[in-house]
């Protein structure tokens, strides 16, 4: 991604206030002191259409629309991103349950997915890489392909390393260590901040 749109998106995020520092349990168990709550996106319509317009052009850049049959939201973030873009690209939508439904047909996935079926997961962020791991072993139980992984964040926390070992190539917008900086230069978070950031990546 270029510096500008990498600039543009830290703006964005800045200002819906989508960064805060404090002590939040992620949903890895990991306790972290910055969160970036990408959940509030949706909420805000012209800053939910760009970074949807990011997310499409990006894919069709670093994946290649050929490369998928399916989009796969991965819960709960993931899922509203993953809607727009496939619909976007005219391609089939599912997303994935947090857990078994015990009625109907108890099946993980909601939407069409045939065997054989390449599977694009999309995901707001990713830390560990533990619920992207989940979404890909989730789809290749029902048949599905699943190869590359795309993100809006990366909080250089292992994800991409844990998701390679399973054969997933994980594809970041953008690192949280970019970000950081970029936030630094604009004057929107300190020089502790920056600190505070940066050592949650080393501390892994």
């Amino acid at each position: 991604m270029t510096r500008g749109k990498t600039s543009e998106i830290c703006k964005i995020l800045n200002k819906i206030g989508a960064l805060q520092f404090g002590t939040f349990k992620l949903t890895s168990g990991r306790v972290s002191p910055y969160y970036i709550d990408l959940r509030i996106v949706p909420s805000f319509p012209d800053v939910f259409k760009k970074i949807c317009d990011f997310y499409v052009s990006f894919i069709k850049k670093e994946v290649g629309v050929e490369n998928f049959d399916r989009i796969a939201g991965v819960p709960v973030a993931g899922i509203p991103f993953a809607s727009v873009i496939a619909y976007n690209f005219k391609k089939p939508f599912l997303y994935i349950r947090k857990g078994v439904r015990l009625h109907g047909r108890q099946r993980r996935i909601e939407g069409v997915i045939t065997p054989g079926d390449r599977v694009l997961l999309v995901d707001d962020l990713i830390t560990t890489g533990l619920s992207l791991k989940n979404a890909a072993e989730t789809v290749t139980a029902e048949g599905g392909v699943v190869t590359n992984a795309v993100v809006l964040l990366d909080r250089e926390e292992g994800g991409a390393e844990k998701l390679a070992k399973e054969g997933v190539k994980l594809h970041a917008m953008l690192k949280i260590s970019e970000i950081a900086k970029e936030l630094n230069e604009i004057g929107a978070i300190d020089d502790e901040q920056l600190k505070i950031i940066l050592k949650q990546i080393k501390k892994r």
